[in-house]
Protein backbone atom coordinates (compact mmCIF):
# COMPACT_ATOMS: atom_id res chain seq x y z
CA UNK A 1 0.00 0.00 0.00
CA UNK A 2 2.99 2.31 -0.38
CA UNK A 3 2.89 5.53 -2.38
CA UNK A 4 -0.66 6.48 -1.53
CA UNK A 5 -1.53 10.14 -2.02
CA UNK A 6 -1.89 11.90 1.31
CA UNK A 7 -4.23 13.16 2.76
CA UNK A 8 -6.24 10.01 2.05
CA UNK A 9 -9.72 10.53 0.50
CA UNK A 10 -12.78 9.94 2.64
CA UNK A 11 -16.09 8.42 1.53
CA UNK A 12 -17.97 11.12 3.48
CA UNK A 13 -17.10 14.06 5.74
CA UNK A 14 -17.55 12.14 9.01
CA UNK A 15 -16.28 8.78 7.71
CA UNK A 16 -12.73 7.39 7.97
CA UNK A 17 -10.66 6.53 4.87
CA UNK A 18 -11.21 2.92 3.84
CA UNK A 19 -7.42 2.32 3.84
CA UNK A 20 -6.90 2.91 7.59
CA UNK A 21 -7.63 -0.63 8.81
CA UNK A 22 -5.45 -2.25 6.15
CA UNK A 23 -2.61 0.21 6.76
CA UNK A 24 -2.63 -0.53 10.51
CA UNK A 25 -2.66 -4.29 9.94
CA UNK A 26 -0.37 -4.72 6.92
CA UNK A 27 1.58 -1.51 6.36
CA UNK A 28 1.81 0.54 9.56
CA UNK A 29 4.92 2.38 8.30
CA UNK A 30 3.85 3.40 4.79
CA UNK A 31 5.34 5.61 2.10
CA UNK A 32 2.94 8.35 1.01
CA UNK A 33 3.09 11.22 -1.46
CA UNK A 34 2.36 14.71 -0.10
CA UNK A 35 0.37 17.39 -1.99
CA UNK A 36 3.80 18.83 -2.90
CA UNK A 37 4.79 15.57 -4.64
CA UNK A 38 7.46 14.85 -1.99
CA UNK A 39 7.49 11.49 -0.20
CA UNK A 40 6.95 11.01 3.53
CA UNK A 41 6.31 8.14 5.95
CA UNK A 42 2.82 7.66 7.39
CA UNK A 43 2.19 6.06 10.80
CA UNK A 44 -1.30 4.77 11.59
CA UNK A 45 -0.88 2.45 14.63
CA UNK A 46 -1.53 3.80 18.10
CA UNK A 47 1.74 2.57 19.65
CA UNK A 48 3.86 3.90 16.77
CA UNK A 49 2.19 7.32 16.68
CA UNK A 50 2.47 7.67 20.44
CA UNK A 51 6.15 6.62 20.36
CA UNK A 52 7.18 9.22 17.78
CA UNK A 53 5.08 12.03 19.26
CA UNK A 54 6.53 11.33 22.72
CA UNK A 55 10.16 11.24 21.52
CA UNK A 56 11.84 14.44 22.67
CA UNK A 57 14.50 14.16 19.94
CA UNK A 58 12.17 14.89 17.05
CA UNK A 59 10.70 18.30 16.32
CA UNK A 60 8.30 19.76 13.81
CA UNK A 61 10.63 22.00 11.83
CA UNK A 62 10.70 21.09 8.17
CA UNK A 63 13.52 23.35 6.97
CA UNK A 64 16.14 20.60 6.75
CA UNK A 65 17.42 20.23 3.15
CA UNK A 66 15.99 16.72 2.86
CA UNK A 67 12.70 17.36 4.67
CA UNK A 68 9.55 16.77 2.66
CA UNK A 69 7.53 19.84 1.71
CA UNK A 70 3.89 19.46 2.67
CA UNK A 71 2.38 21.67 0.02
CA UNK A 72 3.25 22.98 -3.41
CA UNK A 73 4.13 26.34 -1.92
CA UNK A 74 7.75 26.72 -0.90
CA UNK A 75 7.20 26.63 2.84
CA UNK A 76 5.37 24.20 5.07
CA UNK A 77 2.77 26.72 6.20
CA UNK A 78 2.19 26.71 9.94
CA UNK A 79 4.78 23.97 10.51
CA UNK A 80 7.56 25.96 8.85
CA UNK A 81 6.50 29.59 9.17
CA UNK A 82 8.46 32.38 10.80
CA UNK A 83 6.19 31.81 13.80
CA UNK A 84 7.37 28.17 14.00
CA UNK A 85 11.05 29.04 13.55
CA UNK A 86 11.03 31.68 16.32
CA UNK A 87 9.63 29.31 18.94
CA UNK A 88 12.09 26.64 20.12
CA UNK A 89 10.93 23.23 18.89
CA UNK A 90 12.98 20.80 20.96
CA UNK A 91 15.17 20.51 24.02
CA UNK A 92 15.49 22.71 27.13
CA UNK A 93 14.51 25.93 25.32
CA UNK A 94 11.23 24.36 24.19
CA UNK A 95 10.55 23.03 27.70
CA UNK A 96 11.22 26.49 29.16
CA UNK A 97 8.77 28.12 26.72
CA UNK A 98 6.10 25.51 27.45
CA UNK A 99 6.49 25.95 31.22
CA UNK A 100 6.02 29.70 30.89
CA UNK A 101 2.89 29.35 28.74
CA UNK A 102 1.28 26.26 30.28
CA UNK A 103 0.80 27.75 33.74
CA UNK A 104 -1.87 30.03 32.20
CA UNK A 105 -3.75 27.01 30.78
CA UNK A 106 -4.37 24.92 33.88
CA UNK A 107 -7.69 23.11 34.27
CA UNK A 108 -8.46 25.36 37.28
CA UNK A 109 -7.98 28.58 35.29
CA UNK A 110 -10.03 27.19 32.41
CA UNK A 111 -12.90 26.20 34.72
CA UNK A 112 -13.05 29.84 35.84
CA UNK A 113 -13.80 30.78 32.21
CA UNK A 114 -16.83 28.45 32.05
CA UNK A 115 -19.53 30.98 33.10
CA UNK A 116 -18.40 33.44 30.43
CA UNK A 117 -18.32 30.71 27.77
CA UNK A 118 -21.79 29.58 28.85
CA UNK A 119 -23.18 33.11 28.62
CA UNK A 120 -21.67 33.62 25.16
CA UNK A 121 -23.00 30.26 23.92
CA UNK A 122 -26.48 31.20 25.14
CA UNK A 123 -26.27 34.57 23.39
CA UNK A 124 -25.20 32.98 20.10
CA UNK A 125 -27.99 30.37 20.34
CA UNK A 126 -30.50 33.20 21.03
CA UNK A 127 -29.34 34.89 17.81
CA UNK A 128 -29.40 31.63 15.84
CA UNK A 129 -32.93 30.66 16.91
CA UNK A 130 -34.21 34.21 16.36
CA UNK A 131 -33.08 34.07 12.72
CA UNK A 132 -35.07 30.88 12.17
CA UNK A 133 -34.34 27.52 10.68
CA UNK A 134 -32.57 25.83 9.06
CA UNK A 135 -29.36 27.36 10.40
CA UNK A 136 -25.65 26.74 9.92
CA UNK A 137 -24.45 25.79 13.39
CA UNK A 138 -20.82 26.22 12.36
CA UNK A 139 -21.28 29.84 11.24
CA UNK A 140 -23.74 30.76 14.01
CA UNK A 141 -22.09 29.07 17.02
CA UNK A 142 -19.07 26.82 16.41
CA UNK A 143 -16.92 29.49 14.77
CA UNK A 144 -17.78 32.70 16.67
CA UNK A 145 -17.64 31.15 20.17
CA UNK A 146 -13.95 30.05 20.22
CA UNK A 147 -12.97 33.29 18.45
CA UNK A 148 -14.67 35.28 21.22
CA UNK A 149 -13.01 33.12 23.91
CA UNK A 150 -9.46 33.40 22.54
CA UNK A 151 -9.83 37.11 21.71
CA UNK A 152 -11.01 37.72 25.27
CA UNK A 153 -8.15 35.64 26.67
CA UNK A 154 -5.49 37.46 24.60
CA UNK A 155 -7.05 40.91 24.90
CA UNK A 156 -7.47 41.40 21.15
CA UNK A 157 -10.64 42.99 19.75
CA UNK A 158 -13.24 40.57 18.47
CA UNK A 159 -14.00 43.10 15.70
CA UNK A 160 -10.78 41.92 14.02
CA UNK A 161 -11.96 38.30 13.87
CA UNK A 162 -12.45 38.23 10.08
CA UNK A 163 -8.81 39.23 9.63
CA UNK A 164 -7.73 36.53 12.10
CA UNK A 165 -9.71 33.94 10.14
CA UNK A 166 -7.94 34.85 6.89
CA UNK A 167 -4.49 34.92 8.50
CA UNK A 168 -5.17 31.65 10.26
CA UNK A 169 -6.36 29.90 7.09
CA UNK A 170 -3.32 31.09 5.15
CA UNK A 171 -0.93 29.79 7.83
CA UNK A 172 -2.81 26.48 7.85
CA UNK A 173 -2.55 26.29 4.06
CA UNK A 174 -2.03 23.00 2.29
CA UNK A 175 -3.28 23.67 -1.24
CA UNK A 176 -5.64 26.64 -0.98
CA UNK A 177 -3.32 29.66 -1.16
CA UNK A 178 -0.34 30.71 -3.26
CA UNK A 179 3.08 31.31 -1.75
CA UNK A 180 2.64 35.08 -2.19
CA UNK A 181 -0.75 35.05 -0.43
CA UNK A 182 0.77 33.10 2.46
CA UNK A 183 3.75 35.44 2.81
CA UNK A 184 1.54 38.55 2.73
CA UNK A 185 -0.77 37.12 5.40
CA UNK A 186 2.18 36.12 7.60
CA UNK A 187 3.65 39.64 7.38
CA UNK A 188 0.31 41.29 8.18
CA UNK A 189 -0.38 38.92 11.07
CA UNK A 190 3.09 39.40 12.61
CA UNK A 191 2.84 43.19 12.29
CA UNK A 192 -0.61 43.18 13.91
CA UNK A 193 0.54 41.03 16.81
CA UNK A 194 3.74 43.09 17.31
CA UNK A 195 1.67 46.28 17.55
CA UNK A 196 -0.76 44.62 19.97
CA UNK A 197 2.09 43.45 22.22
CA UNK A 198 3.69 46.92 22.17
CA UNK A 199 0.34 48.37 23.26
CA UNK A 200 0.07 45.78 26.04
CA UNK A 201 3.59 46.60 27.21
CA UNK A 202 2.69 50.29 27.38
CA UNK A 203 -0.72 49.75 28.94
CA UNK A 204 -1.22 46.25 30.41
CA UNK A 205 -4.72 44.83 30.62
CA UNK A 206 -6.30 41.87 32.37
CA UNK A 207 -5.34 39.33 29.71
CA UNK A 208 -2.86 36.57 28.97
CA UNK A 209 -0.55 38.57 26.68
CA UNK A 210 -0.30 41.41 29.22
CA UNK A 211 0.83 38.84 31.78
CA UNK A 212 3.28 37.18 29.39
CA UNK A 213 4.90 40.54 28.57
CA UNK A 214 6.13 40.77 32.17
CA UNK A 215 6.41 37.04 32.96
CA UNK A 216 9.83 35.55 33.73
CA UNK A 217 11.11 32.01 34.19
CA UNK A 218 12.96 30.58 37.19
CA UNK A 219 16.17 32.29 36.02
CA UNK A 220 14.45 35.65 35.69
CA UNK A 221 14.37 35.64 31.88
CA UNK A 222 11.30 36.79 30.00
CA UNK A 223 10.09 36.08 26.47
CA UNK A 224 11.60 38.14 23.65
CA UNK A 225 9.33 40.31 21.51
CA UNK A 226 9.69 37.80 18.66
CA UNK A 227 8.70 34.94 20.99
CA UNK A 228 5.73 36.95 22.28
CA UNK A 229 4.54 37.67 18.72
CA UNK A 230 4.89 34.01 17.72
CA UNK A 231 3.16 32.85 20.93
CA UNK A 232 0.26 35.25 20.34
CA UNK A 233 -0.08 34.04 16.74
CA UNK A 234 0.10 30.39 17.73
CA UNK A 235 -2.51 30.74 20.49
CA UNK A 236 -4.85 32.73 18.24
CA UNK A 237 -4.70 30.13 15.45
CA UNK A 238 -4.85 27.07 17.70
CA UNK A 239 -7.42 28.71 19.97
CA UNK A 240 -10.07 29.25 17.35
CA UNK A 241 -9.57 27.17 14.22
CA UNK A 242 -9.33 23.69 15.74
CA UNK A 243 -11.98 24.22 18.42
CA UNK A 244 -14.42 25.83 15.98
CA UNK A 245 -14.10 22.81 13.70
CA UNK A 246 -14.40 20.39 16.62
CA UNK A 247 -17.63 21.94 17.97
CA UNK A 248 -19.24 21.46 14.54
CA UNK A 249 -17.85 17.94 14.03
CA UNK A 250 -18.83 16.83 17.55
CA UNK A 251 -22.40 18.06 17.06
CA UNK A 252 -22.49 16.49 13.59
CA UNK A 253 -21.34 13.11 14.94
CA UNK A 254 -23.91 13.16 17.74
CA UNK A 255 -26.73 14.06 15.33
CA UNK A 256 -25.63 11.69 12.52
CA UNK A 257 -27.04 8.85 14.65
CA UNK A 258 -29.64 10.66 16.72
CA UNK A 259 -29.73 7.87 19.32
CA UNK A 260 -26.46 9.37 20.58
CA UNK A 261 -28.11 12.77 21.07
CA UNK A 262 -31.12 11.15 22.77
CA UNK A 263 -28.81 9.29 25.15
CA UNK A 264 -27.18 12.57 26.24
CA UNK A 265 -30.58 14.21 26.70
CA UNK A 266 -31.48 11.34 29.01
CA UNK A 267 -28.19 11.36 30.93
CA UNK A 268 -26.23 14.62 31.19
CA UNK A 269 -23.54 12.94 33.29
CA UNK A 270 -22.21 11.56 29.98
CA UNK A 271 -21.27 15.00 28.58
CA UNK A 272 -17.65 14.79 29.70
CA UNK A 273 -17.01 11.28 28.35
CA UNK A 274 -19.03 12.07 25.20
CA UNK A 275 -16.67 14.98 24.45
CA UNK A 276 -13.65 12.70 24.87
CA UNK A 277 -15.24 10.09 22.61
CA UNK A 278 -16.02 12.72 19.95
CA UNK A 279 -12.35 13.74 20.08
CA UNK A 280 -11.29 10.08 19.64
CA UNK A 281 -13.90 9.19 17.03
CA UNK A 282 -13.22 12.21 14.80
CA UNK A 283 -12.11 10.75 11.47
CA UNK A 284 -11.46 14.18 10.01
CA UNK A 285 -8.82 15.60 12.36
CA UNK A 286 -6.74 17.07 9.56
CA UNK A 287 -3.26 16.47 8.25
CA UNK A 288 -1.78 14.76 11.29
CA UNK A 289 1.31 15.79 13.25
CA UNK A 290 4.52 16.08 11.28
CA UNK A 291 7.95 15.15 12.64
CA UNK A 292 11.39 15.31 11.04
CA UNK A 293 13.47 12.29 12.09
CA UNK A 294 17.17 13.23 12.08
CA UNK A 295 18.47 9.84 13.28
CA UNK A 296 17.53 6.22 12.67
CA UNK A 297 14.72 4.97 14.90
CA UNK A 298 13.01 1.59 15.36
CA UNK A 299 9.21 1.71 15.12
CA UNK A 300 7.55 -1.65 15.72
CA UNK A 301 9.21 -4.08 13.32
CA UNK A 302 10.37 -1.28 11.01
CA UNK A 303 13.30 1.12 10.91
CA UNK A 304 12.78 4.76 9.97
CA UNK A 305 16.02 6.20 8.63
CA UNK A 306 17.49 9.60 9.38
CA UNK A 307 16.25 12.33 7.06
CA UNK A 308 12.66 11.04 6.93
CA UNK A 309 9.62 13.25 7.31
CA UNK A 310 7.01 11.36 9.34
CA UNK A 311 3.28 12.05 9.43
CA UNK A 312 1.67 10.79 12.65
CA UNK A 313 -2.02 10.21 11.86
CA UNK A 314 -3.61 10.57 15.28
CA UNK A 315 -7.13 9.98 13.92
CA UNK A 316 -6.10 6.64 12.44
CA UNK A 317 -4.31 5.73 15.68
CA UNK A 318 -7.49 6.60 17.62
CA UNK A 319 -9.31 3.83 15.68
CA UNK A 320 -6.71 1.16 16.55
CA UNK A 321 -8.57 -1.96 17.78
CA UNK A 322 -5.54 -3.08 19.80
CA UNK A 323 -5.92 0.02 22.00
CA UNK A 324 -9.69 0.69 21.93
CA UNK A 325 -12.31 -2.05 22.18
CA UNK A 326 -14.92 -1.68 19.42
CA UNK A 327 -12.87 1.21 18.06
CA UNK A 328 -15.20 1.69 15.09
CA UNK A 329 -18.14 2.34 17.45
CA UNK A 330 -18.87 5.68 19.13
CA UNK A 331 -19.27 4.79 22.82
CA UNK A 332 -20.35 7.91 24.73
CA UNK A 333 -19.46 6.33 28.08
CA UNK A 334 -16.00 5.07 27.01
CA UNK A 335 -13.50 5.21 29.86
CA UNK A 336 -10.57 5.25 30.03
CA UNK A 337 -10.09 7.02 26.71
CA UNK A 338 -6.38 7.70 26.08
CA UNK A 339 -6.91 9.16 22.58
CA UNK A 340 -4.11 11.01 20.84
CA UNK A 341 -6.17 13.90 19.45
CA UNK A 342 -4.18 16.43 21.51
CA UNK A 343 -0.91 14.68 20.67
CA UNK A 344 1.46 13.23 23.27
CA UNK A 345 4.74 14.05 24.91
CA UNK A 346 6.63 17.35 24.65
CA UNK A 347 4.38 18.81 21.95
CA UNK A 348 0.98 17.81 23.32
CA UNK A 349 -1.60 20.57 22.90
CA UNK A 350 -1.11 23.38 25.42
CA UNK A 351 -4.72 24.47 25.13
CA UNK A 352 -6.39 21.11 25.67
CA UNK A 353 -7.98 22.20 28.98
CA UNK A 354 -9.45 25.23 27.22
CA UNK A 355 -10.73 23.11 24.31
CA UNK A 356 -12.32 20.59 26.69
CA UNK A 357 -13.95 23.38 28.69
CA UNK A 358 -15.42 24.94 25.53
CA UNK A 359 -16.63 21.62 24.10
CA UNK A 360 -18.25 20.45 27.35
CA UNK A 361 -19.87 23.84 27.96
CA UNK A 362 -21.23 24.20 24.42
CA UNK A 363 -22.61 20.67 24.40
CA UNK A 364 -24.38 21.24 27.72
CA UNK A 365 -25.92 24.52 26.51
CA UNK A 366 -27.08 22.96 23.21
CA UNK A 367 -28.76 20.07 25.04
CA UNK A 368 -30.53 22.55 27.34
CA UNK A 369 -31.53 25.11 24.74
CA UNK A 370 -32.29 23.10 21.59
CA UNK A 371 -33.06 19.50 22.67
CA UNK A 372 -34.91 18.91 19.37
CA UNK A 373 -31.79 19.72 17.32
CA UNK A 374 -31.28 17.56 14.22
CA UNK A 375 -29.34 17.64 10.97
CA UNK A 376 -31.08 19.50 8.15
CA UNK A 377 -29.30 17.35 5.53
CA UNK A 378 -28.31 13.67 5.47
CA UNK A 379 -25.00 13.09 7.29
CA UNK A 380 -23.43 11.72 4.09
CA UNK A 381 -24.11 15.08 2.37
CA UNK A 382 -22.04 17.10 4.85
CA UNK A 383 -19.02 18.70 3.14
CA UNK A 384 -15.41 18.79 4.40
CA UNK A 385 -13.14 21.82 4.65
CA UNK A 386 -10.59 21.35 1.86
CA UNK A 387 -7.04 22.59 1.30
CA UNK A 388 -6.02 23.26 4.92
CA UNK A 389 -4.00 21.19 7.41
CA UNK A 390 -6.95 21.21 9.84
CA UNK A 391 -9.99 19.00 9.28
CA UNK A 392 -13.52 20.28 9.58
CA UNK A 393 -16.96 20.66 8.06
CA UNK A 394 -17.57 23.58 5.71
CA UNK A 395 -21.06 23.97 7.26
CA UNK A 396 -23.38 22.15 9.66
CA UNK A 397 -27.01 22.68 8.52
CA UNK A 398 -29.40 22.05 11.43
CA UNK A 399 -33.05 22.50 12.42
CA UNK A 400 -34.91 22.06 15.68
Amino acid sequence: MDNLSYPLPRPAALEPPVEWAELRQRCPVARVRMPSGDEATLLTRYADVRQILSDTRFGRLLDAPDAARLSDTDSGGVFNSEMATVLPQTGPAHERWRRMISKWFTAKRMTALRPGIEAMANQLIDEMTAKGQPADLKADLAFPLPVWVICDLLGVPESDRDRFAHWSDSLLNLTRYTQQEMETAQREFAAYMAAHIAARRAEPGDDLLSELVIATDAEGRGLSDAELVATGQGLLIAGHETTANMIAKMTGMLLADRRRWERLLADRSLVRTAVEEALRFDANLGFGMVRYVDQDVEVGDDRITAGTTVVCDMAAANRDETEFADAAEMDLARTPNPHLTFGAGPHSCLGQSLARTELQTVLGVLLDRVPSLELAVPAEDLQRVEGLVVGGLSALPVRW
